[in-house]
């Protein structure tokens, strides 16, 4: 068999950690598998390297950042190269351009465009183990570039995908996708099986278990992951295309990267709405909720979510395009955070919707904001209002059976 295991930065923290996940590659590979090995940065040091980097510049070059962001996953593989030689087994590390991971040109959030295994293959009929690092392609430019947070998940999907592995093993220190975030909500259960559109839900809705681009590419290329704990043995989560267990709502996401923007007074007249959200999509901002206004006196307000990190650059845009867009003025919060609730039962059952909102009702909080799906409805509250809200949801519609 050929098995593709990432370990998160948690799972390499230190030398005794590194040394623990050596030992459960070499594991496998005493049972005759072939192992690829995908390593995050040790610990914090993604976050440190940032800080680093701004202690000398606070607005660093995106091409620069990347190019010294890099350089904590190169550690992590060299040190689990060295860990698994010094246990007695062979293995080599891999950085991006020698593994001929091949990205879009954006910095600070490519995508993998194209894998070259031949490097890779070669060295698995070495019988070596492979420890590539995780995160990071290499553009048109034969420069580094980063594929944005936990993208060394995506990195060991697509990895699993063009070497057709039997199984892709993520390792965090969780042991499993459970239905919220076992350290907020203590009623959280593990979710033995769940399946590609359930799980990219979540994990776009704030699970920080999985990045939502390795669960997307995943799904297209019917990739079998499984998550679970570098720190012990359990059987961790299956995510697949299989039946899965029979409960109508699989999860609560909790996700305060949120900031919320109304421009208000839009001009009401075709293609306006289009003209905003193309400038956006030009700059690579990506929008989540979105509410619309019933027209008033020629005029309409619109209000969209994005991520905290690209609130400043949207508000700037925007106010920069004021005369093209001919609106009123802006409102703009980042003291607000999103819950869902995700599960194939939500379109066809309206008790799921009642449950909820009874439950945020219950608590007194006020909803700004609705989205719903065929498998998801995602609300905006406050921020500070977060924590009560996922707790009285995940009770009423989770530790509470459906029918």
């Amino acid at each position: 068999m050929l098995l593709v295991k990432k370990f998160g930065g948690s799972s390499l923290a230190n030398n005794n950690l590194i040394f623990n996940a050596a030992k459960k590659i070499i594991a496998d590979y005493k049972k005759k598998n072939k192992i690829v090995v995908v390593v995050s940065a040790q610990g914090n040091t993604t976050d440190e390297l940032i800080l680093k980097a701004q202690e000398i510049n606070l607005s660093p070059a995106k091409r620069e950042l990347d190019m010294f962001l890099v350089t904590g996953e190169i550690q992590s593989a060299c040190l689990t190269a060295m860990a698994i030689h010094k246990l007695g087994y062979p293995a080599v590390s891999l950085n991006a351009f020698q593994a001929e991971i091949l990205g879009l040109n954006n910095y600070g959030n490519s995508r993998i465009k194209k894998i070259n295994p031949e490097r890779i293959l070669n060295e698995l009929e070495k019988n070596n183990i492979v420890i590539i690092t995780g995160f990071q392609a290499i553009n048109f430019y034969n420069d580094f570039v980063t594929l944005g947070r936990g993208g060394s998940d995506t990195s060991a999907v697509a990895l699993a995908a063009i070497l057709n592995a039997d199984l892709c093993e993520i390792y965090t220190d969780v042991d499993g996708i459970y239905t919220a975030d076992p350290r907020i909500i203590k009623g959280a259960k593990k979710i033995k099986k769940i399946n590609y559109d359930e799980m990219l839900e979540l994990a776009s809705l704030g699970t920080v278990v999985l990045h939502n681009r390795s669960v997307e590419l995943a799904k297209k290329y019917n990739i079998k992951l499984v998550v679970k704990s570098s720190f012990n043995d359990n059987s961790g989560s299956l995510i697949g295309d299989e039946k899965m267990e029979g409960s109508l709502i699989n999860g609560v996401a909790i996700d305060k990267n949120v900031a919320v923007i109304s421009v208000i007074g839009l001009e009401d007249e075709p293609g306006m709405v289009f003209k905003l959200f193309a400038l956006l999509s030009r700059k690579n901002i990506c929008v989540d909720l979105i509410i619309q206004s019933i027209g008033r006196q020629n005029t309409k307000d619109i209000s969209f979510t994005v991520a905290r990190e690209f609130l400043n650059e949207t508000v700037e845009m925007l106010k920069k395009n004021i005369d093209f867009f001919r609106y009123d003025h802006l409102i703009f919060d980042k003291t607000v955070a999103k819950l869902s609730v995700v599960g194939t039962g939500i379109a066809s059952n309206p008790k799921i919707s009642m449950m909820m909102f009874e439950a945020i009702y219950n608590q007194g909080i006020n909803i700004k904001m609705i989205s719903t799906s065929e498998i998801k409805i995602s609300i905006l509250i406050d921020e500070k209002e977060i924590e009560s809200a996922a707790n009285a949801v995940h009770k009423n519609l989770l530790e509470n059976e459906i029918g």
